[in-house]
């Protein structure tokens, strides 16, 4: 029986990541399509960074991702039971957000320094560079309302409603792993595999997307706009001159005083937030429990049948090779 489940369990998974892996053939395609024909009818736009974050946003949300909906419907699915969250609950597991987020972004960030001076220049971070170019209301609509809800569709609600059954362990898992790949650079990978597998476990355990929607826009609000736009009222180029001339320092920042003032409270609640995210985790970590599915294949062959099968193997190289590019191309 274990030798038939087995080869159930690698045929379902490896038709996933064959969906998963055209999926991502799709978004690839349609932004290329956006890209060319915006090159084609106007070149001057795609020096806007704003119009460069809607080439690549909207083709995907409008077109790739309702095609990889259809693509998904050809795989089996057996939604996690539903339990309600309290509102004390989810503020705890905001703050683990953000305590995750900040300690998987510091080690993100020490592994591309290593990384930088081994190939002996930066590497570059992307979403830092996006975000501070574009307009606070496009970072709004596309990170901070969009990205959310649909990559909380992709990798939680539509992967684990096609996992869980297979043992939660399993499925959180996997949504991480995949949900950090598909952002296709080493800057945000880790990161995002430490969120993803907390927003899976949410989402397991509750089986309402909306939890991970909420507690996902929360963490790319702070990201994306609220951090960006308060070092944005600092004048960063006047405070280095400044450094260099002691006698200017006082002055400078004396004229910045309500930018610093309002930048340190907003850093000391951040940082508060993740000790307490901190904490919580240490306090509660034995609630971080997976129960097995009712087709949970034993140990010793789980990962053989859930990765290595031909489906995965093309999702995950595709992405791996996305971000070796990014790295050194």
């Amino acid at each position: 029986m274990n030798d038939e489940l087995y080869q159930t369990t690698k045929t379902h998974f490896s038709k996933l990541g064959l969906m998963y892996f055209l999926g991502s053939l799709i978004i690839m395609g349609v932004q290329l399509i956006a890209y060319f024909a915006v090159a084609a009818a106007a070149p001057q736009l795609l020096y806007d960074p704003n119009i460069s974050l809607m080439i690549s946003a909207l083709p995907m949300y409008a077109v790739a991702v309702p095609l990889i909906r259809l693509l998904l419907r050809s795989v089996p699915a057996q939604p996690p039971s539903r339990r309600a969250m309290s509102a004390g609950q989810w503020i705890a597991a905001a703050a683990i957000s953000f305590a995750l987020m900040y300690i998987s972004n510091l080690i993100g960030l020490f592994i591309t320094d290593i990384i930088g001076r081994i190939k002996g220049s930066s590497v570059d971070n992307a979403i830092v560079d996006i975000s501070l170019s574009i307009h606070p209301l496009a970072a709004l609509l596309f990170m901070v309302i969009l990205a959310p809800i649909i990559e909380e569709y992709l990798f939680r609600k539509w992967l684990i409603d096609r996992t869980a059954a297979y043992g939660e362990g399993v499925s959180v898992l996997l949504s991480g792993l995949m949900f950090g790949l598909f952002h296709g650079n080493l800057n945000q990978f880790a990161y995002a595999f430490a969120l993803g597998l907390f927003f899976g476990f949410i989402y397991v355990k509750t089986g309402h997307i909306r939890y991970s929607i909420l507690l996902h826009m929360l963490v790319n609000l702070h990201g994306s706009v609220l951090s960006v736009q308060l070092l944005g009222l600092l004048d960063m180029d006047v405070l280095y001159a400044a450094s260099q001339n002691p006698e200017q320092m006082a002055a400078v920042l004396s004229s910045q005083l309500p930018q610093l003032f309002l930048l340190c409270i907003y850093f000391l609640a951040f940082f508060g937030i993740v000790i307490a995210g901190i904490i919580l985790l240490i306090v509660r970590r034995k609630r971080f429990t997976c129960e097995k599915g009712d087709l949970a294949l034993l140990d010793g062959r789980r990962f053989s049948a859930v990765l290595l099968n031909a489906g995965m193997i093309l999702f995950i190289l595709y992405w791996i090779i996305q971000i070796i590019a990014q790295l050194f191309l």
